[in-house]
Parts: structure tokens; C-alpha cells; sequence
């Protein structure tokens, strides 16, 4: 079979040129901004590229090396970048095409009764269609690394999806094949998709935020007018919020290693790493970039907040008013546990926040790719860790002298800083527990493969090796 393509118009191979093999020719349906993207990236990858139009004079700019041609038919792969609303569809009737790669997509979901990929293989019974690359959007093939990133494809043809998986393969993308073409409606609805692996980590954080912003405007703001006729409503906007930020930080972070944790003892209880974690337990696990993500977003607003604070007017003239009472009388005697203590606690929140970042830009996939695994793990999971403990000290030092102080407790509650204590302190407790040597050396063999045996397991093994 040649590997020429027969068309109406001009040679798709340049005149002059050595004898040899050509590069391997592409078709792409649609000059759009998505199509012209997609050429450009085959063009550099060494394809020839052939763009179908029904108007070939009149379609605009395309990339410098390709061609244009009417809609022909030919048996290289081509990739179809109309919409599937778009009246160019029905031109593609009546042609043969050996393998036809459906890019489109749609604006909502369930907008037509089919998938778009099934209604085109209707369209053209005779060509192998292919369902793939639509997670692609034409930014990202302009502009953005496409080394390692995934794209999905699926198709009733194995010989079709192995031809556009070799595409992708030259373009760096990482494959996944989803099956036949009933998969397709899948496909189509993942760029639909807004942030599926952040809504439960923003669901948290908002509900987090929500109920200590109440809870500290009560205790704080309502319970001073109430209690002592003062209406302190303007610390609302600065204040109350740099106290919010910084427990939902906190409590963040926990989370993001309290699974951990979790499946560690899920793992001592049942003996094996076989058997599969409860499905609250994998959402959760899959989330955690995630929920250390906001976690620095909330430690970041945190910071801000603290450079504006000495800048505000009512701190301005605390303070003022506070060296001219002092100018009238004795001056205070000078604390040195206040000192150390207050040291500490700035020392502390240093620390924490830059092991904070740092635990953030090691997540980047940018990043990441160039640690080793070890390496990376030893970041997110060793540092990590020491992050949690360093930011607990902070907010222990912080309250270290107030716990037992009556006034501490307005309306009989505890102030916000001592609730955020709660989740991280219980996820060291475990974490310290699980470093016991008897505990660790355990874990470490379930983890290498070992599986406990049952008295009544083991017996019954014995039995089946005699017989």
C-alpha cells in the first residue's frame, strides 16, 4: 500500500527532494485555534501536517510547513478538531478514512443524547474512530510542557488506538486507554470538570473557616458588648480574621497526615498491605496535596496579616497611649519569661512557615520531577511532619500561661487557639506511637509484603502442603 495520499490539489511531498523515507503524514480537520496549535506541535515533531477545509483558500493563517486541502479522504490518521455542532461534520460523509481521532468537546454535560465520538463513528461507519487528546486545550499546546502529561483515549479498534497512541507517545504525553468507545461520554465530560480533587479540601477549609469566625466573633466581639459594654466591631476586619487564619492552617495541615496515620493502624489491625483501605479513607488519602495546599494558602494570609497589624490605627494608639501612661509613672519591671516566651513564639512561627513553603514548592510538579523518590518523600513525609510539630509549639507557646486562667474562658468556652490544638496534638500522639521500635520494625515487614497469619490459617496451610 502507498503511503501517498491522492488529492485533487497540489503533491503533498516537496519537489527536489532526496530519495528516502518521508515523514509519516498527518490530516487534521479544522483550522482553528486548536487545530493550528495541534499542527504546530506535530510539525515539531517531525509529521508532515495536512489541514482539510472546505474553504482551502480562505481559512486563514496555518502553520508555517503544513498544507491545505480540500476535505479529502486518505488513510493516514487524522484528527478532527470541529465541534460537533459545527456544519462541517456532514462534509466528512461519503469519504473513507482509515483512522478519524475526535478532539471535540462540549460546553455543558448531557447536551446531546450520545457522545460526540459515537455520533461521528454513525457519521462514518467506515473509519475507526478514536475518542482521545480532547483534555488538551490549544494554550497548552502553544505554550505549556506537555512531557508527562496524560491524556486518555479510547475506541473499538486496538490497531487505531495503538496509531494515535504512537502519536502521543512523540508528542511526551502518557497514555491511558480507556477502553471501547462507550467510554467516550467520559472523556468528553472530564474537561468539564472544575476542580475535582479541591472540593473537598475547599469544603473543609470554607466550613472550617465559617464556624471559628463565629465562634471567635462571639467569644471575642459580642462578649465584650455584652458583658463589658465595649464594641470592639472594628478588630472584625484584621484581628478576628489573624486569629481564623491561622487554627484552620493548623487543623489543614493535620488533616493532610492524619491519613497517613489512619492507614498505618488499618494496616497493624489486618496484618497486610493487601487489602484495599475503606473508600472514605482513599477519597481522603488522594486529597491531601490538596488540603496542604490551602494549608499554605491560610499560613500565607496568616503572615500578611501580622506585618499589617503594627501599621494599624488602632494598635498606633495603644501603643501611644500606652508610652504616655508609662512617661506618668513607674516603668514596668522587665519580664524575661515573657521575653523567651515571646521569642520563642516568633521564632516558631518563622520556622514553621518557611518549612510551609517549602513543603509547597516541593509539591510542584516542576519541582518534584527533579527530586528522587526518596528524596521527595523524605520532604513530604520527614519535614512534613517536623512542620506540624513546629507549628504546634507555636500555638502551644502561644497560650502557654493562659490555660488556667478563668478569664480565659469566656461564656464558659474555650478560646479558639486551644480547639486547633486538638487535631494536631491527637495526629502526633499516633505518629509517636507508631515510631515505637516494636511498632515501626511491624510496620516497616506488613509494608515489604509480609502477612500476618491466623492460628486457624496457619493450620489449614499445613494441611494443604501434606496432602
Amino acid at each position: 500500500m502507498s503511503g501517498e495520499v491522492k488529492t485533487d490539489g497540489l503533491p503533498l511531498s516537496p519537489l527536489g527532494t532526496a530519495a528516502g523515507p518521508e515523514p509519516e503524514l498527518l490530516c487534521i480537520f479544522g483550522t482553528g485555534d486548536l487545530g493550528r496549535s495541534l499542527g504546530q506541535r506535530l510539525l515539531q515533531t517531525g509529521y508532515r501536517v495536512v489541514y482539510g477545509s472546505r474553504r482551502p483558500h480562505s481559512c486563514g493563517p496555518v502553520p508555517q510547513g503544513a498544507q491545505v486541502q480540500p476535505m479529502v479522504q486518505s488513510r493516514c490518521v487524522i484528527f478532527n478538531c470541529f465541534s460537533i455542532a459545527s456544519s462541517s461534520l456532514p462534509v466528512l460523509m461519503g469519504f473513507y478514512y482509515q483512522v478519524l481521532v475526535d478532539l471535540s468537546n462540549n460546553l455543558k454535560k448531557d447536551i446531546y443524547p450520545e457522545a460526540n465520538a459515537v455520533y461521528l463513528q454513525r457519521l462514518v461507519p467506515g473509519a475507526a474512530v478514536v475518542k482521545g487528546l480532547n483534555t488538551l486545550s490549544a494554550w497548552t499546546l502553544q505554550n505549556g510542557p506537555l512531557a508527562g502529561k496524560q491524556v486518555f483515549l479510547c475506541g473499538d479498534s486496538a490497531e487505531a488506538k495503538q496509531a494515535v497512541s504512537d502519536v502521543a507517545t512523540r508528542l511526551s504525553l502518557s497514555v491511558v486507554d480507556r477502553g471501547s468507545l462507550s467510554a467516550a461520554r467520559e472523556l468528553e465530560d472530564f474537561p468539564l470538570r472544575l476542580f475535582p480533587e479541591w472540593r473537598l479540601p475547599l469544603r473543609v477549609a470554607l466550613g472550617l473557616t465559617a464556624f471559628f469566625f463565629f465562634y471567635l466573633l462571639i467569644r471575642d466581639v459580642i462578649y465584650a458588648y455584652v458583658e463589658k459594654g465595649n464594641d470592639i466591631s472594628f478588630r472584625i476586619m484584621v484581628s478576628l480574621a489573624n486569629k481564623v487564619f491561622p487554627i484552620v492552617s493548623l487543623i489543614m495541615l493535620s488533616l493532610c497526615y492524619l491519613p497517613g496515620v489512619l492507614a498505618s493502624f488499618f494496616q497493624l489491625y489486618r496484618g497486610t498491605k493487601y487489602r484495599c483501605f475503606p473508600d472514605w479513607l482513599d477519597r481522603w488519602m488522594l486529597c491531601r496535596k490538596q488540603l496542604g495546599l490551602v494549608a499554605l494558602g491560610f499560613a500565607f494570609l496568616h503572615a500578611i496579616y501580622t506585618f499589617i497589624i503594627p501599621i494599624r490605627y488602632a494598635v498606633r494608639h495603644k501603643l501611644i497611649s500606652l508610652v504616655m501612661k508609662n512617661n506618668k509613672s513607674t516603668p514596668f519591671d522587665f519580664d524575661k519569661t515573657e521575653a523567651w516566651a515571646t521569642d520563642s513564639f516568633y521564632v516558631m512561627g518563622i520556622l514553621g512557615f518557611f518549612l510551609y513553603v517549602l513543603l509547597g514548592l516541593s509539591s510542584l510538579p516542576s519541582v518534584g520531577s527533579a527530586l528522587s523518590w526518596r528524596e521527595f518523600t523524605f520532604i513530604q513525609s520527614k519535614l512534613g511532619h517536623l512542620t506540624l510539630v513546629i507549628c504546634t509549639v507555636h500555638g502551644y507557646i502561644y497560650g502557654w500561661n493562659k490555660f488556667l486562667r478563668p478569664s480565659t474562658y469566656k461564656w464558659w468556652t474555650p478560646p479558639g487557639y486551644m480547639l486547633c490544638l486538638v487535631v494536631p496534638s491527637i495526629v502526633l500522639v499516633l505518629k509517636l506511637l507508631l515510631l515505637l521500635p516494636c511498632v515501626d520494625r511491624t510496620v516497616t515487614r506488613i509494608r515489604q509484603g509480609w502477612e500476618r497469619t491466623e492460628p486457624g490459617e496457619e493450620r489449614d496451610e499445613i494441611k494443604a502442603t501434606n496432602l
